[in-house]
């Protein structure tokens, strides 16, 4: 098949990119690197079936050329905890407009990357595909992402009643590993293992109390790739994301991080921030997957457990940071 990636030089782009490749499918990226890196293709650019252009999801034409099987929509703009919402919403919708255009032009299937923010603040524990999605008031930003996801979901949606659009719909629970950005755009763990690298405190955003599951990226690719390739995924939405019982809190992932990194000996070093010095925000304190439906479909299992992931991701970040 030939499967084209937005957001190919970014963190699960780059990695589902190899995963296809080496199972020998024709692959072309997209990415204007604001939030990828070369050095996640690099090792991509020899083989003659991966094909790279360097453009803008935004803009029509970048797709000028390609006729794929299958778009995977990663390229996105993520929680507007530091910034305005305005780029969130303006962008996301910008993006995904172009991209089933072009899926409906050439009959090629979207499989469109959501996320497990759009359940929002609905308090019933875990959360399987058919959950309410419940968001909180327009005046706090953060909601904005989660607004653009859900929005995404409806509007391809309606395009496949219209148009016949193929989809497959997933939705991410905190996927980290190899090729995470290293900023808080690829999470908390990222940031977290920077801060004990340079012994500095590791900054909790509220009381660290809030809980989630962490997905390395080989189970996120596994599960994703599924999706991709099975024609039983279409019209379907599925959670991506580790069991149940690796449920942790944010403290204690810090935890876990520092003494990966300084031993146990160590002493831990912590800074809590205020919600307040993000202006009006409001966080989710669990936020837990229900998993059983792709694992019935496919088979699929996480098979590599939290510690074991972030040791690897740490040795990664320790050579790229």
């Amino acid at each position: 098949m030939h499967i084209l990636i937005t957001g190919a030089a970014g963190f699960i782009g780059s990695n589902l990119a190899k995963r296809l490749l080496d199972s020998g499918h024709e692959v072309t990226g997209i990415d204007n690197f604001s939030y990828g890196f070369e050095r996640n293709i690099a090792e991509l650019k020899p083989n003659s079936k991966f094909h790279f252009i360097e453009g803008d999801v935004k803009e029509k034409s970048v797709f000028e050329g390609t006729s794929p099987d299958v778009i995977v929509h990663l390229a996105s703009q993520k929680i507007p905890r530091y910034s305005n919402a305005l780029k969130t919403l303006d962008e996301n919708y910008s993006m995904l407009k172009n991209v089933v255009a072009k899926c409906v032009e050439c009959n090629a299937k979207i499989v469109f990357s959501s996320t497990s923010d759009v359940y929002g603040k609905n308090k019933n524990l875990p959360f399987d595909e058919e959950s309410d999605l419940v968001l909180g008031q327009t005046k706090i930003k953060r909601w904005a992402y989660a607004l653009s996801k859900i929005y995404g979901e409806h509007y391809i949606i309606a395009n496949n009643d219209e148009h016949g659009l193929k989809y497959t719909i997933v939705r991410f629970f905190g996927s980290y590993g190899l090729h995470q950005n290293l900023t808080w755009w690829g999470g908390p763990q990222s940031v977290f293992i920077s801060k004990a690298f340079d012994n500095e405190p590791i900054e909790i955003h509220g009381d660290g109390l809030q809980t989630r599951t962490f997905t390395y990226v080989d189970d996120t690719v596994e599960a994703l790739t599924h999706c991709v390739l099975n024609e039983s995924a279409n019209g379907e939405i599925y959670n991506i994301g580790s069991n149940a019982e690796d449920e942790i809190s944010i403290l204690d992932l810090a935890t876990l991080i520092w003494r990966l990194v300084n031993g146990e000996n160590s002493e831990l070093k912590l800074k809590f921030i205020p919600y307040s010095n993000f202006g009006r925000y409001e966080d989710v304190m669990r936020r837990l997957p229900n998993i059983e439906k792709i694992k019935k479909q496919f088979g699929y299992e996480p098979k590599v457990h939290l510690e074991e992931g972030l040791q690897r991701t740490i040795e990664w970040q320790r050579n790229v940071g």
